[in-house]
């Protein structure tokens, strides 16, 4: 049974030109806010089958003015996204026409949705729970088929599906810690219970830990790595953002300095989703604007998980170089000695009592060669060379991560308790705890205030 809401409407598809924009309604009246603006030669909406298409016309209603050939599609409730009645208008992409369609149906009766409303609706109406309803985003922001597949995964559930068995192993254990507290049939009844508890905390926290093990990987794929590519001026790092994007993005020239900015890209590195993050060559100088550079270059070296340290193999080691390898020891890092095509002036055996020998790729840009040695190290030491299993369930929202290592920690505290010797029903309040935090993964046990946050960050047409 679905919940009664006003209908609201919006544009579902992105601004701009394209070949079809597409205005979605949704709610009790949805169908007859649509016929009050369509006009056919044939049946009205509210007549038609459900999940049917039908072309037509948009007019508004008060000036018989055409606005737009549309097809409409509609779709009754429950079998929707929303549970709810659905109406989608399929008229021309243009900016203008798909805003006078939304403008047509907004003055017919129907809201305007506010942003995730759609997604919020579905979550409410018992539809989805709300960890696949953060995985709608997550979907719509995949940078990468893996990670799209990923946030597949969860929408159809395998993560609600582990948490809510988890959760059921916990009720059945305090439901029978409550009998035996009530009705106790034995003198060591007290033993026992201790026992079915800490047995059945270690389960869980065990599972906990299945799904936490694979946070890292997880969070990679949903945000993406935040790589900076380091070195001194004039050894290549833009060539090499180039080559990785397969379009010249950065300006290369001979002349020293010529990267004054951050420059930010996206990419895939073998499912790998990377951040690139092309930056000024780091070194001192008198020159304002790359100062500038350099100090934001720095910036992006702080907060980068892994850092692709360029260095000219034609050209000895300098106390730059120097001062980049110590300033990214505490990195993730891969060296990259560039320009392999010229004869090498650069001191490996030195190198290699600085840096870590299995951390060192030679390529040449200019050639294409060694960057898919580049691309196989960058997967093999996020993913030891592949994105886990196909099938695999990740674990990759923040809010979840967070609620899991909750989850975990009241665990201990059951495990803790009940080594200390505490009254079981002291013990049992950890358990609860763990019970309410897996369940604030799922929306089972939930504030209005975080829904409210949750759905804000989805755009506004979902």
């Amino acid at each position: 049974m679905t919940l009664e809401f006003e209908t609201i409407a919006a544009i579902s598809t992105p601004p701009g030109e394209g070949a079809i924009g597409i205005v979605r309604l949704s709610g009790e009246q949805a169908i007859e806010i649509a016929d009050r603006v369509y006009k056919s030669g044939s049946k009205a909406l509210a007549e038609q089958k459900s999940h049917t298409i039908h072309y037509g016309h948009i007019e508004n209603p008060k000036t018989n003015e055409t606005i737009d050939e549309v097809m409409v599609s509609v779709m009754r409730e429950p079998r929707t996204f929303t549970r709810e009645d659905v109406v989608e208008i399929n008229c021309h992409g243009g900016i203008t026409s798909v805003n006078q369609v939304l403008q047509c149906v907004l003055q017919n009766g129907a809201r305007l949705a506010e942003p995730g409303e759609f997604t919020k609706r579905a979550f409410l109406n018992g539809r989805i729970d709300l960890s696949q309803a953060e995985a709608v985003m997550d979907l719509i922001r995949a940078k990468t088929d893996r990670a799209m597949h990923v946030a597949l995964k969860q929408l159809d559930g395998n993560l609600s599906h582990l948490i809510r068995n988890l959760r059921v192993d916990i009720l059945d254990t305090l439901a029978q810690v409550e009998v035996n507290i009530d009705y106790p049939e034995y003198d060591d009844v007290e033993e026992m219970t201790s026992k079915l508890l800490i047995e059945k905390a270690k389960l869980v926290k065990a599972s906990i830990q299945l799904l936490l093990e694979t946070a890292s990987q997880g969070k990679i794929l949903r945000e993406g790595l935040a790589t900076a590519i380091i070195g001194r001026p004039n050894v290549g790092k833009s060539s090499l953002l180039n080559y990785l994007l397969d379009e010249e993005k950065a300006i290369v020239t001979d002349i020293a300095g010529t990267t004054r900015d951050v420059i930010e890209e996206y990419i895939s590195v073998k499912g790998v989703p990377l951040k690139l993050v092309d930056t000024a060559g780091i070194r001192e100088t008198e020159d304002i604007i790359e100062r500038i550079g350099v100090e934001r270059s720095r910036q992006a070296l702080s907060d980068a998980d892994l850092v692709l340290l360029v260095f000219n193999q034609s050209e000895p080691l300098t106390i730059e170089d120097k001062a980049l390898i110590e300033a990214t020891s505490q990195h993730h890092r891969i060296i990259i000695l560039n320009k392999m095509d010229l004869p090498n002036k650069l001191d490996l055996t030195e190198l290699e009592t600085l840096v870590d020998q299995e951390s060192i790729v030679k390529t040449s840009i200019l050639s294409k060669s060694g960057v898919d040695v580049l691309e196989k190290k960058i997967a093999d030491l996020f993913f030891t060379g592949q994105t886990g299993e196909r099938d695999a369930t990740y674990v990759s929202n923040v809010r979840h991560i967070a609620l899991l290592n909750d989850a975990e920690e009241a665990l201990d505290e059951v495990i803790n308790g009940v080594e200390a010797g505490m009254p079981v029903d002291l013990i049992q309040i950890d358990m609860t705890r763990c019970w309410d935090l897996l369940g604030e993964i799922t929306g089972d046990s939930v504030q209005d205030e975080l829904l409210t946050q949750l759905f804000s960050q989805f755009c506004l047409g979902k």
